[in-house]
């Protein structure tokens, strides 16, 4: 039996309430001050729609963030240089770490929100899993570096949006400032566990 496409109105409602809850995330102060209510009122749809759609408030904000994700995961998984797999790994895993930084930074208010969702540890959240298995899998192509894993999870958490939002926010850091800084500790880090040559 063919899968059921989604009714238009479905499909406009979903649309509506992303762009509504994205707005609303992006407006406030706090990520957790944004409430289904709000998200719903904004949308122009009953609360019961959002549950029906999204689950919850999570994942609502799941959906939002992978919505948004989808195209830096694309070109990580398929894409060309620098993001793509046939990259050699020296390059592609400063440009790896590069892009989730510059989506953090460019969607603080929703990986803030995503990232302070509670519940499960964020280490298990399957967008984290994946940015932490194709790091590693780049890892592993580095000739003498023996600890992949634990290096994928270290590299990861300089680009986490608590670290991200302080940064920007109470040390007025900019942009640049940050991806820099990124690309220097990358390269000491991968310096540091590969042996000369």
């Amino acid at each position: 039996m063919p899968e059921r496409k989604p009714r238009a109105d479905a499909t406009r409602n979903r649309e509506a309430v992303l762009a509504a809850a994205d707005k609303l995330f992006a407006r406030c102060g706090s990520p957790g001050a944004v409430t289904m209510a709000d998200i719903a009122a904004a949308a122009g749809v009953g609360k019961a729609t959002l549950f029906r759609g999204f689950g919850d408030r999570t994942g609502l904000i799941h959906a939002l963030y992978e919505m948004r994700l989808a195209p830096i995961r694309l070109a990580a998984e398929e894409g060309a240089p620098p993001l793509g797999p046939a990259t050699p790994p020296l390059q592609r895993v400063p440009a790896l770490l590069d892009a989730v930084l510059c989506f953090k930074i460019d969607n603080r208010h929703l990986a803030l929100a995503l990232e302070g969702t509670g519940g499960d540890s964020p280490y298990a959240a399957e967008h984290y899993e994946r940015w932490h298995s194709t790091l590693q899998a780049a890892l592993e192509q580095i000739p003498g570096l023996t600890d992949s894993h634990f290096t994928a999870h270290a590299l990861l958490a300089a680009t986490r949006a608590d670290l991200v939002e302080h940064l920007m926010g109470q040390q007025r850091m900019t942009r640049e400032q940050m991806r820099a800084h990124l690309a220097a500790f990358t390269a000491r880090v991968l310096e540091s566990r590969t042996p000369p040559d």
